[in-house]
C-alpha cells in the first residue's frame, strides 16, 4: 500500500466524480458559455457572499489575477513572510503586476490589523503605494493554522478605512472554515477578493475560482485572457468542483483527525525533535540533532511512505481523502517497525 503524505494534491477522483465529469455539459467557457462552469462559479459566489466568479486552472493563477486587478506598477502588496503568494507563486507579484511587496512577521502566517497598518506607507513620493492586503487561510508554511474572525474583521475594516483591497488567498478555506465554524456568506463578505483552490482539501482533478464583485471579475477575466489561462469546454473539470461541494466538504474533519494521529505518533518518535501544533491537515516536524529531511524522505520512501522536505531538517505531511485509517494503521506499524 502505498502512503503518499506529499500534499493533498495528489489524490485521484473518485469513481462518482468521474461519472459526474463525464455527464457534464459544455460550451466554450471563454465566451461564457460552459453551463457547468457557470453554475459552479454562482455557487461559490453566493456561497461566499460575492457577486461573480472566474474559473481558472489554478490557485496560483486565481491569486496572481486578483492582485493584478487590485494593483498597478509600482503599488505594494502587504502579506507574511509565510504566505504562499510570496514564496511559491514563482515571484508572480513583481513579474506579473510590477508590484513590490511588505512582509509581516505574523504567527504562523497570521498577522494583526496592528501589524499590517504598520506596514502601510505614508502618503509620499519616496514610498511605494499601497494598495492591498493579501492573508492565507490556512497557512501552508504556518503548519494550516487558521485566522479567527475577529482578526479578520479588524483586518477588513482597516482595509476599507484605508482605502486597500483585502485578498483572501483561500488554498485550503474550507479546510479553515471546518474548524472555525464560520459562515462562509459572512466570513466572505469580509473581503474584496478571494481565490479558492478545489483540488487541495476537496480533491478535484483541477481547477480555482477567483470571486469579486462584478467589475472586479469582468477586469479580470481580460486579466486570464492576458495570462492565457481562457479555456474551452471546461465543464468536464468544473463538475468535479461541482460534485466536491456536494460530497466533500462534510469529511474533511477526517483529514484532520488523522492529521492529530499523526501528530501523537511523531511525537513519539525518538528521531523527532518538534511537531508543529497541528490545527487542521497539515503535520510539520523538526528532525532531532539537525538530521537531513531529504535523507529522512529517502528512508520512508523506500518503505512506500512518500513526504516533501519542508527546510534542511523538517518534513512535511499533509492528509486527504486517499489517507484513509487503512492507511494510518500501515504507517504506524512502519514508524514503529523501520524507523
Amino acid at each position: 500500500m502505498n502512503i503518499d503524505l506529499r500534499s493533498d494534491t495528489v489524490t485521484k477522483p473518485t469513481p462518482e466524480m468521474l461519472k459526474r465529469m463525464l455527464s457534464a455539459p459544455v460550451g466554450d467557457d471563454v465566451f461564457g458559455e460552459d453551463p457547468t462552469v457557470n453554475e459552479l462559479q454562482e455557487r461559490l459566489a453566493d456561497m461566499f457572499g460575492q457577486e461573480a466568479g472566474l474559473f481558472c486552472p489554478s490557485g496560483t493563477m486565481t491569486n496572481q489575477i486578483g492582485i493584478n486587478v487590485h494593483v498597478q506598477p509600482g503599488d505594494e502588496v502587504i502579506c507574511d513572510q509565510l504566505s504562499h503568494v510570496y514564496n511559491y507563486e514563482g515571484g508572480g507579484i513583481a513579474r506579473n503586476s510590477g508590484a513590490s511587496i511588505r512582509l509581516t512577521q505574523g504567527d504562523s502566517g497570521r498577522f494583526t490589523a496592528a501589524q499590517a497598518e504598520a506596514a502601510i506607507n505614508p502618503d509620499d513620493s519616496h514610498y511605494a503605494r499601497t494598495k492591498l492586503i493579501s492573508v492565507e487561510d490556512t497557512c501552508n508554511k504556518g503548519g494550516g493554522c487558521f485566522y479567527d474572525k475577529q482578526h479578520l474583521e479588524e483586518i477588513s475594516a482597516l482595509a476599507k478605512q484605508r482605502g486597500l483591497g483585502f485578498h483572501l488567498d483561500g488554498a485550503r478555506v474550507f479546510n479553515a472554515l471546518e474548524e472555525s465554524a464560520i459562515d462562509t456568506n459572512e466570513y466572505g463578505s469580509l473581503f474584496d477578493s478571494i481565490s479558492i483552490c478545489l483540488s487541495k482539501g476537496l480533491g478535484t482533478p483541477g481547477g480555482s475560482v477567483l470571486l469579486g464583485s462584478k467589475p472586479f471579475i469582468q477586469e479580470a477575466h481580460r486579466v486570464r485572457k492576458s495570462m492565457g489561462g481562457g479555456m474551452r469546454q471546461i465543464g468536464i473539470l468544473a463538475a468535479a468542483g461541482l460534485h466536491a461541494l456536494d460530497h466533500h466538504l462534510e469529511r474533511l474533519q477526517e483529514d484532520h483527525d488523522h492529521a492529530k494521529k499523526l501528530e501523537t505518533l511523531l511525537n513519539e518518535r525518538s528521531w523527532v525533535e518538534e511537531v508543529t501544533p497541528v490545527h487542521t491537515n497539515i503535520v510539520i516536524f523538526k528532525l532531532a540533532d539537525g538530521a537531513s529531511a531529504e535523507e529522512q524522505c529517502k528512508k520512508m520512501a523506500a518503505h512506500g511512505i512518500h513526504a516533501l522536505p519542508f527546510g534542511p531538517s523538517k518534513i512535511r505531511f499533509v492528509t486527504h481523502l486517499d489517507f484513509t485509517s487503512a492507511h494510518f494503521a500501515q504507517l504506524k506499524q512502519i514508524f514503529e517497525q523501520h524507523l
